[in-house]
């Protein structure tokens, strides 16, 4: 097969990148996970600007009508820079909306969403690690959601949520006096997550697939930022072994170093294709994608999580301090890797996929 990516696909990519390295440094990143939150405003204005929060909104309700490997491209820059913007949850309730809402439910949501006047997340997981719609508890009936969720990405101040309900549906609620959010910990400060209470909180039902469609869409992102993320790491790590010196020579000139970094390159660079083709089948190969999805968050993340074990090793007694950049990719990874389930839950649903 011979798979490359449009020249908008990449000028997309491009664009992103440069944004990213322009306006979204390390500094950034660090002083966003020591509490400082106006950088996250000032990036995601960015973010809106350049039209990427309602990039696969249909062009009538004014977004850009396009595919989920174009939203995995943007997810892979993110991840390159580790961006604390709430892309992940927004991306996810518009391609929802997009693929499954009824024609009033996207009249009503999706100009807001795609101009970045309202922001959506989605509320997956219950206690337990329940990630996947066949182990959601919470109740809807008549109308109203009743239920707790846990680990929701960027809940405080979303104005929709979609909501994973009892029997694997969906359900849209705006937020309101039903709603209540708790703030929550998380490892990865750029991502902040919650816990979300809904009480008999008015919602409406979105037909169809649309959970599959979402744990597809989440696992295409999840592989591609953390892919984004560990590329980062050996990047940096190489930067930082041909500057540091021991015994007066470079780091970099150690045979085991380099056989390292190597193998970092090897277990990684290949990977690429898994989730571009999560990305290409979700749009032209459905049959396909629930498989290839599957794949590429068990393998990208589990693979991502041992490099940037591998570079805070390499980077000797100050890699997992806090003052180090290292720290910041290497929790953006642990993110990627935990969030929607380990690797161990997505091989299983590839096994059962496959009818093993």
């Amino acid at each position: 097969m011979d798979f490359s990516l449009s020249e908008e696909q990449e000028l997309l990519q491009s664009t992103v990148r440069s944004f990213v390295e322009r306006e979204c440094d390390p500094r950034t990143a660090h002083a966003v996970f020591d509490g400082e939150r106006t950088a996250v405003a000032s990036l995601w204005a960015g973010l809106v600007d350049m039209g990427l929060p309602g990039l696969s909104l249909p062009e009538a309700h004014g977004g850009s009508g396009r595919e989920l490997l174009d939203l995995a491209l943007v997810a892979e820059e993110l991840g390159r820079g580790a961006v604390p913007v709430p892309f992940l949850g927004h991306a996810l309730a518009a391609l929802v909306l997009a693929r499954h809402g009824s024609e009033a439910q996207q009249a009503t949501w999706s100009p807001g969403l795609a101009s970045g006047g309202v922001r959506a997340t989605v509320a997956l997981a219950e206690n337990g690690g329940c990630w996947l719609p066949g182990e959601w508890g919470a109740e809807l009936e008549d109308g109203r959601v009743t239920g707790r969720k846990t680990f929701v990405p960027e809940a405080d101040g979303a104005d929709l949520f979609v909501v994973g309900c009892r029997g694997g549906g969906l359900a849209l609620v705006e937020g309101g006096s039903s709603v209540r959010v708790e703030e929550g910990s998380t490892l990865d400060r750029g991502r902040p997550l919650y816990s979300v209470v809904f009480e008999a909180a008015p919602a409406e039902v979105v037909e169809g697939a649309a959970a599959v469609t979402l744990i597809d869409a989440a696992s295409t992102l999840l592989a591609a930022d953390a892919f984004g993320a560990a590329h980062r790491l050996i990047r940096a790590t190489a930067a930082y072994l041909q500057t540091r010196e021991q015994f007066g020579r470079p780091l970099a000139t150690f045979q085991g170093l380099k056989h390292q970094l190597a193998n970092m390159v090897a277990e990684l660079d290949p990977s690429r294709g898994l989730w571009w083709y999560a990305g290409h089948a979700f749009d032209h190969a459905p049959a396909e994608a629930s498989r290839a999805a599957a794949l590429a968050k068990a393998h990208i993340t589990e693979r991502a999580q041992q490099v940037a074990r591998d570079c805070v090793e390499a980077h000797g007694g100050i890699g997992f301090t806090w003052e180090c950049d290292v720290q910041i990719w290497f929790k953006r990874v642990m993110f990627d890797r935990l969030w929607l389930g380990a690797p161990d839950a997505h091989r299983e649903r590839y096994a059962a996929l496959e009818g093993w």
